[in-house]
């Protein structure tokens, strides 16, 4: 990272590893469930036997792109609680650093789908009045999101701007 997105004080605190099995896991199961039906139809129907394994090879390659893009991707989050605000970084090309006060919080929200549950993850998402300023974490430990949820509601409540 560049000193551009580096927080003021101490170090990011990375998303858990989770996140990027949960990305593998989705995404080789796309790849299974499109490769497998395509193959078939094209043994049925009888075309030459590499055309039948194109299927294949095109969700294997598919599939390791995915596989390092996962782990790509999940290196690009992070999060850093300093006194005033909560930054959030996200980004592999094209990076991100939001800083959110806390004065502006006007809710914090947990999310966590049935495969994020799967996975022992969940999503936390800091609301604002302004869309712009709106952070999100995906990928926390469940235990962490509470804990950062009550802190950041705490932190809200007792810095209040006035929204």
């Amino acid at each position: 990272m560049t000193a551009s997105f580096d927080p003021p004080a101490g170090d990011w605190t990375r998303v858990s590893t989770q996140l990027r099995s949960l990305h593998r896991t989705v995404a080789l199961a796309v790849c299974a469930v499109v490769a497998a039906p395509a193959t078939v139809v094209l043994v049925i129907i009888g075309t030459a036997p590499w055309l039948s394994a194109l299927p294949v090879v095109v969700a294997l390659g598919v599939a390791a792109w995915a596989w390092s893009w996962a782990s790509r991707n999940w290196a690009g989050w992070g999060y850093a609680e300093n006194a005033e605000d909560l930054l959030v970084t996200s980004g592999v090309m094209w990076r991100r650093l939001v800083a959110v006060p806390y004065g502006r919080t006007q809710y914090v929200d947990v999310k966590a789908g049935p495969l994020q549950r799967a996975f022992g993850i969940a999503t936390v998402t800091l609301h604002t009045a302004s869309s712009e300023t709106a952070a999100h974490i995906p990928g926390l430990p469940a235990t962490e999101a509470t804990r950062l949820r009550n802190r950041l509601t705490e932190l809200g409540e007792s810095r209040d701007a006035g929204l």
